[in-house]
C-alpha cells in the first residue's frame, strides 16, 4: 500500500524453482496526495484506499491468513489518523496490515531485486516512491546499508508542480529540495561504494519506458542526458495535461515533475551515469520474506530475519541471555497451558518479548520496563514492521507495574493473556535462578485464570509467593482478567 499506488501480487515459489507470478493488480490510489496540511488523510483519500482494498479482497478470497502479507509505506507512517484508517482497511481487506519502517522497506526492496536479478557486483539500488526514496547498497543477496529519505514523486510534485505547470524555476526548486533531503547520503552512498546502479519503482519504470518508446534509450537505461530530454519535453508542453508523449501513461503525468527532479538530483550528485530499471521491487521482497517466515514456521532449522534481529538486539543492549531464556521458556509454557489454540505468530511475539523484556536496563534499572517498551517500539529491527514492534512494546511495558496503562490494548484477548504469562514468568524467575519443570501451570476459564503451583516449591519460596499474591490483587483491580493461586 504505497503513497501513489496500491499493488497486489500473487506468486508461487516452488522449492528450488523460479519465482512464478500468478497475478498482478495495480491501482493508482494517490493516498500520499490525500494528506492535508495537518497530516490527516482526507475522507476522499480514505474512500479511494478502501475502495481499492475492497477490490483486492475479492481477488484474495480463499487464501488462508498465513498466505497473505499486506504492508503499508510512507504515507501511513506519516498520517496522524492512520490507526483509524488501518482499522477500517483491515476489515475491508480481511487480513492484517503492517506499517513498515523506511529502513525495513529498503531491506525488502533489496530482497526483491537481489532474488530476481542476481549479481555479484557491489550495487546501488534506488526506489523513488510517492513520499519517500529508499537507497540501498548491497552485494549478492545481502544489503550492507539501507536508508529511507522523506522525499517522493507525489510530495515533490504537489509542492512544486501542484498547479500542473512545468517551469524551469519549478524544476530548479524541486531539485534543490530533493538535494537538501538527500545530502546526508552523499558520503554513505558515494560512487566508490558500488559498480552498478539499479532503480526499482514506478517512477524509474515509467521514465525508462518513456525513453525507450521515444528512441532516446535503446536498453531502457536512464542517463542524465535522457533525464534532461524528459524535462525539456515537460517544459515544451508547459502543463501536465498537454504532455502527449508516446509511452507515458495518463496517471503518471501528475507526478512526473517530482519524479524527474529526484532522478536528476540522484544522477548528478551520486555520479549515476546509467540507471537500469530492475525486475524486482518491494512487493516481491515481501513475498520472499513471507516465504522465509513460512519456512521458519514449518521447521525449527529455519529462522526468519526477526530471529536474527532479536539476537542482535540482545547483544547490542547487553541482555542477560540466561535470564531471558528462563523467562521466555516459562512464559511460553504458561501460554501453551492457557491458550493452546493460539496462532503461531502470537506465540512467537510472546517469545520475542520475553527475550527482549530487559533491554531497557541498558538505559536504567529503574522503570526498565518503560525504557524497554520505548526501545522496542522505535529501534531499527530488520524483519519487524512498525505495527509489530508496537505490539512487542506493549507486551514488555506490561511486564510489571499497574495495568491501567494497557487498558486500550486490552481489547485484544490474546494480548491480555500474553501479558499475564510474561508477568507471571518474570515473577517466578525474579530470583534469576532456574524454575524446575512442572512447578507452575496456568489454567484458563473464560475471563479467569488459575495458577497452580507445586505445594512443596511454594513452601520454600515465600518471597515469590508474596509477589504472586500481590499480582492477584493487581489483576483484580484491573478488571481485565481474574487471577487465582492454588498450591497442589
Amino acid at each position: 500500500m504505497g503513497s501513489n499506488s496500491f499493488r497486489l501480487e500473487i506468486a508461487e515459489l516452488p522449492r528450488g524453482g523460479r519465482y512464478k507470478r500468478i497475478d498482478y493488480l495495480k491501482e493508482t490510489v494517490r493516498l500520499g496526495g490525500g494528506l492535508d496540511e495537518n497530516g490527516f488523510l482526507t475522507p476522499e483519500a480514505v474512500r479511494r484506499g478502501l475502495a481499492c482494498l475492497d477490490r483486492f479482497a475479492q481477488r484474495l478470497k480463499g487464501f488462508a491468513p498465513h498466505q497473505v502479507r499486506a504492508v503499508a509505506t510512507q504515507t501511513l507512517r506519516e498520517a496522524r489518523n492512520r490507526d483509524a484508517f488501518l482499522l477500517q482497511a483491515r476489515t475491508v481487506l480481511g487480513y492484517p496490515i503492517e506499517v513498515i519502517s523506511g529502513r525495513e522497506e529498503a531491506r525488502l526492496i533489496y530482497a526483491g531485486v537481489a532474488r530476481l536479478q542476481p549479481s555479484d557486483k557491489p550495487r546501488l539500488v534506488v526506489d523513488i516512491g510517492g513520499r519517500s526514496t529508499e537507497m540501498i547498497l548491497g552485494h549478492g543477496r545481502h544489503p550492507t546499508r539501507a536508508e529511507s529519505f522523506q522525499v517522493g514523486s507525489v510530495s515533490l510534485s504537489l509542492k512544486y508542480f501542484g498547479d500542473g505547470r512545468f517551469t524551469e524555476a519549478a524544476f530548479r526548486s524541486a531539485q534543490v529540495a530533493a538535494g537538501a533531503e538527500l545530502e546526508e547520503a552523499l558520503e554513505l552512498f558515494a560512487r566508490e561504494h558500488w559498480t552498478e546502479a539499479l532503480g526499482s519503482s514506478g517512477t524509474v519504470g515509467a521514465v525508462a519506458q518513456l525513453l525507450v518508446t521515444n528512441g532516446i534509450s535503446k536498453d531502457g537505461s536512464i542517463t542524465p542526458e535522457g533525464l534532461r530530454w524528459c524535462m525539456e519535453q515537460c517544459l515544451a508542453a508547459g502543463h501536465q495535461d498537454d504532455i502527449l508523449l508516446p509511452g507515458l501513461k495518463p496517471e503518471r503525468r501528475a507526478v512526473l515533475g517530482g519524479g524527474l527532479s529526484i532522478l536528476y538530483t540522484l544522477a548528478v550528485h551520486f555520479g549515476i551515469d546509467h540507471l537500469q530499471a530492475t525486475r524486482g521491487a518491494l512487493r516481491q521482497g515481501v513475498i520472499f520474506d513471507l516465504d522465509e517466515r513460512l519456512d521458519a514456521a514449518r521447521s525449527a532449522r529455519h529462522k526468519d530475519m526477526r530471529d536474527a534481529s532479536v539476537r542482535e538486539l540482545q547483544r547490542r543492549f547487553g541482555v542477560d541471555e540466561t535470564q531471558a531464556e528462563r523467562v521466555q521458556a516459562l512464559a511460553l509454557q504458561l501460554y501453551a497451558d492457557a491458550w493452546p489454540e493460539a496462532d503461531l505468530e502470537s506465540v512467537r511475539e510472546l517469545g520475542w518479548a520475553a527475550a527482549l523484556h530487559e533491554i531497557g536496563m541498558m538505559v536504567s534499572h529503574h522503570d526498565h520496563h518503560r525504557h524497554s517498551a520505548y526501545l522496542l517500539a522505535h529501534v531499527d529491527a530488520p524483519g519487524f514492521s512498525q505495527s509489530q514492534q508496537r505490539r512487542l512494546g506493549e507486551l514488555v511495558l506490561g511486564q510489571r507495574g499497574g495495568l491501567r496503562k494497557l487498558e486500550a490494548a486490552f481489547t485484544q484477548d490474546a494480548l491480555v493473556w500474553q501479558v499475564m504469562c510474561l508477568r507471571l514468568a518474570s515473577i517466578l524467575c525474579h530470583a534469576r535462578s532456574d524454575v524446575p519443570a512442572g512447578v507452575a501451570r496456568l489454567d484458563r476459564s473464560n475471563r479467569s485464570a488459575l495458577l497452580r503451583l507445586q505445594a512443596s516449591w511454594a513452601e520454600t519460596h515465600p518471597r515469590t509467593l508474596h509477589l504472586l499474591n500481590e499480582e492477584v490483587e493487581t489483576w483484580s483491580r484491573s478488571g481485565a482478567l481474574r487471577l487465582a493461586l492454588q498450591a497442589r
